[in-house]
């Protein structure tokens, strides 16, 4: 087999689609789960970015471990959305404002995925607006990715291939088998291997401050309302079965020999990367200083962190120039104006209806995960 070195930058990778067309996928259509299914690496297609970890591809087969049976995580392929859960006689859990969610905005239409249903399907096959989108959450590395599902132009299903790669969910495609990280949202084994998804930013927050933030969301509704690669299936959305995990200092499920012990590996951190630095900011840390008026490599950023602990991360440029951020209350203040701090938008003043650039593109995550990914990481602050 072919083999070739990826490099990734966690905070600013961008790459080439791909993906091959068809509709969703059928518990009874899927074809064997062996890694041998996915043999024949393709030539191809990941940029070069800013950092820093490097990767041979495909991954050897027995770094892959298998968490669970293929599609025993059922992924959703039909969601369905609404203003809130109430009205649904299928489903019995109040949507609590302290619910964390995956926020996900594009092109004006915002959405909330609700980590009490990714901790049981882990990945969303979605549509906004005719554009095809995949929203995947893997509980053991407290990590979100959010990417339009396209390979080669055309849309795909994802389902959840039951292995671990580096404690991380890896995915498959409905088309090629192929295997995916979702930290990399890259192909690790198969047909697509080196292949990288195009990837949107998105945020973990609460139920309550994403709608506050962005008032005409929509939110995912629960399975069975919802349709699964394995068609009407429920779970007990009122149990987050992660929750002791979420505590310890236990990594994945036991297949990690080194452990970076400058923080506790579950600690949530967002990360930035450019210029050959990654840099890792914790909670702490911002709760702390209010706001971080920082420089990555090249890249000026501002980070911040709402009542609810809400990590955010922008490109402190406005109008081409480097502006310094203060705190104004909930929001954050620079060059005259007021920016939601969830949005990044400017509420007033000169430059009202601007939006930031996000200077990270996956969420935060636990620290072990970002530092697995990042092994010469900085924390900022120390």
């Amino acid at each position: 087999m072919d083999r070739r070195r990826f490099i990734v930058a966690l905070g600013g990778v961008t790459a080439l689609s791909g993906c091959l067309e068809g509709g969703p996928p059928t518990a009874e259509g899927n074809p064997d789960d062996s890694p041998d299914s996915t043999e024949g690496a393709a030539d191809g297609g990941a940029s070069t970015p800013s950092r820093a970890s490097t990767f041979d591809l495909p991954i050897p087969k027995d770094e892959l471990h298998r968490g669970a049976p293929k599609d025993a995580i059922p992924a959703i392929t039909a969601p369905v959305f609404s203003d809130d859960w109430s009205g649904f006689d299928e489903v019995n859990v109040t949507l609590e404002d302290s619910f964390e969610v995956v926020g996900v905005e594009i092109d004006g239409i915002a959405r909330a995925y609700p980590l009490a249903i990714l901790n049981w399907h882990e990945i969303v096959n979605d549509t906004f607006d005719g554009r095809p989108v995949v929203v995947t959450y893997c509980p053991l590395c407290g990590s979100a990715v959010t990417a339009d599902r396209l390979v080669e132009g055309e849309p795909t299903y994802f389902g959840v291939s039951g292995y671990l790669w580096m404690s991380d969910l890896v995915m498959y495609d409905d088309r090629t088998e192929s295997l995916w990280s979702q930290v990399l949202a890259t192909a690790i084994r198969g047909e697509q291997t080196g292949e990288t998804l195009s990837l949107i930013p998105s945020t973990i927050s609460t139920w309550g401050e994403w709608k506050a933030s962005h008032p005409e969301t929509e939110v995912l509704v629960p399975p069975p309302v919802s349709g699964t690669i394995r068609g009407r299936q429920t779970r007990r959305y009122g149990v987050n079965p992660y929750s002791g995990y979420q505590q310890s200092g236990a990594i994945g499920i036991g297949f990690n020999d080194e452990v970076d012990e400058r923080l506790h590996p579950k600690t949530s951190v967002i990360g930035v990367t450019s210029g050959g630095i990654a840099r890792a900011y914790t909670l702490s840390t911002v709760n702390a200083a209010g706001v971080v008026n920082d420089e990555v490599g090249d890249l000026p950023v501002v980070v911040a962190s709402s009542k609810d602990g809400t990590l955010v991360a922008y490109v402190r440029r406005v109008d081409g120039e480097v502006v310094e951020f203060e705190r104004d209350g909930r929001d954050l203040k620079a060059a005259g104006s007021r920016w939601g701090l969830l949005t990044g938008r400017a509420l007033d003043g000169p430059h009202e209806g601007t939006v930031l650039t996000r200077a990270n593109d996956r969420s935060p995550m636990f620290w072990f995960a970002w530092a697995d990914f990042n092994p010469e990481t900085e924390i900022y602050g120390r």
